[in-house]
């Protein structure tokens, strides 16, 4: 079961378009890292996540040692390390980004599984590549789980499934660290269907989500669902009337606290659309791409430390191969970049800004043998520190990722310094959350100056 409309094959009809040079702003530098061959992985079609160790991990749907998708990492250099190959039994196609935990470790889910229960599995990694599958999908209670994880505040992991559940229109799900799943709700059409995008929590604690189709005028819908499984739909969108069509993208939260997201068709010319939802349901369309500028926008966007948004188109653009663009929060877009065969095409998968300024990505197919790229995109921002998880109360360790940490003498929580935090490495401190801190950005004084976090950190009120 692929994502909706996300097979690498749909670009079989834009390949005979494909003859136009890749076009770069002459401000940003793009560079091509990474050529899979099939047997270090083929297909990327999700986004990539930046580890503790400074490495950037990512998933890939076909190719491997069983050619049915691998996991592997990568220094921001380029230099690839597959760290497993799925055998079947234990999932295949993972078509999901992974998830980052504080301390290491990596999760994510795949189709397949064991036996009877093939409705797709939910894993963890470890970063050298010791996979556990936590829990199989039996159809009952979902199957087809597409898209990535989210820890919440309540140290829960949530998800969904595509498919299957009670009313054959997915679910969405609770799983413990340990690999007990509750289901939390059984999507019915007419409240969504469809959902292949993963969810987020936002600062209001509230998880929300979209779904590929159903709804009131079936063309999916954008919903919030606490952690104990109160259901509320948020938004309808309609294709009739103009309006975005089929969101298989997770949503972000703006640091204005208002939700962008994008949608794979609709919009005034029928290839897709970015949007803008506040938290009380009010969506304005931001940008309609009219396929010079892009198409099928099918991928999350970014919010990059200078405050505008990035993303991907997976078709359009001057070599109908795909783009990467720049968004503001009132809808000025520009394009940065246009594929072409050569450097990849694709872009199924949205961007990671990474601690080092730049933003990294995946090209589904393309490339010297056509099994998909990695690359990268300069475009001039500086390094920043992130923190996992984006949210702690006072007391907790929490781990700050970055570039060139050594040396680091101070950490700060909204100007509240740490009196206790340990540089693991030049990428990864550890600190304590301090008595007094209050939500907003954290600070790390390093000997070639001062890091701030790309978010605010969230301080946890404590029971």
């Amino acid at each position: 079961m692929n994502k909706p409309g996300k097979s690498i094959s749909f670009c079989s009809r834009w390949i005979f378009l494909l003859c136009a040079a890749a076009i770069a702003s002459p401000s940003q530098t793009f560079t091509t890292l990474v050529n899979f061959d099939g047997t270090n992985g083929a297909g990327p079609t999700e986004s990539l996540v930046q580890g503790i160790n400074g490495m950037l991990y990512g998933t890939t749907t076909d190719g491997g040692t069983s050619n049915v998708g691998t996991i592997f990492a990568m220094t921001p250099q380029g230099q690839l390390k597959s760290l497993l190959s799925f055998k079947g039994s234990d999932g295949f196609s993972p078509e999901c980004p992974l998830m980052a935990g504080p301390n290491g470790t990596l999760y994510g889910t795949t189709e397949g599984g064991t036996g009877d229960s093939r409705g797709g599995t939910v894993f963890r990694t470890t970063p050298s590549g010791t996979l556990t599958t936590l829990f199989s999908f039996d159809y009952t209670d979902g199957g087809g789980p597409t898209a990535g994880l989210v820890q919440a505040f309540n140290g829960m992991l949530y998800g969904t499934t595509s498919a299957f559940g009670a009313n054959h229109d997915g679910t969405i799900f609770e799983i413990t660290p340990s690999g007990t799943v509750t289901t939390l709700h059984s999507f019915a059409g007419t409240d969504g269907a469809t959902p292949a995008s993963a969810l987020i929590q936002a600062s209001n604690g509230l998880l929300y989500g979209t779904t590929y189709a159903g709804g009131a005028y079936e063309s999916g819908t954008i919903y919030t669902i606490s952690q104990s499984g109160t259901f509320t739909t948020l938004y309808n969108f309609d294709f009739a009337v103009g309006g975005g069509s089929g969101p298989q993208a997770s949503l972000v939260e703006g640091a204005d606290r208002n939700f962008y997201g994008t949608t794979k068709y609709g919009g005034a010319h029928n290839y897709g659309t970015v949007f803008q939802i506040t938290p009380g349901g009010t969506l304005t369309i931001l940008h309609s791409f009219d396929n010079t500028d892009g198409a099928l926008p099918c991928a999350a966007l970014v919010q990059g430390t200078d405050g505008n948004f990035y993303g991907t188109t997976a078709a359009g653009g001057t070599g109908e191969a795909g783009t990467i663009f720049q968004i503001t929060s009132a809808g000025a877009l520009t394009t940065l970049y246009n594929f072409n065969t050569q450097g990849g095409y694709a872009p199924y998968g949205g961007l990671v800004q990474d601690t080092d300024g730049n933003f990294y990505g995946t090209a589904a197919s393309g490339g010297p043998t056509s099994n998909g790229t990695v690359y990268s995109l300069n475009v001039g921002l500086g390094p920043f520190v992130e923190t996992l998880p984006a949210f702690g109360k006072v007391g907790a360790r929490i781990t700050i990722l970055g570039t060139d940490l050594t040396g680091a003498t101070s950490v700060t929580f909204n100007g509240t310094a740490a009196t206790s935090f340990t540089v693991n490495a030049p990428s990864e401190i550890t600190a304590t959350v301090p008595a007094g801190a209050t939500t907003g950005a954290v600070q790390v004084t390093t000997p070639s100056g001062a890091l701030s976090s790309n978010t605010a950190f969230l301080v946890r009120p404590t029971p």
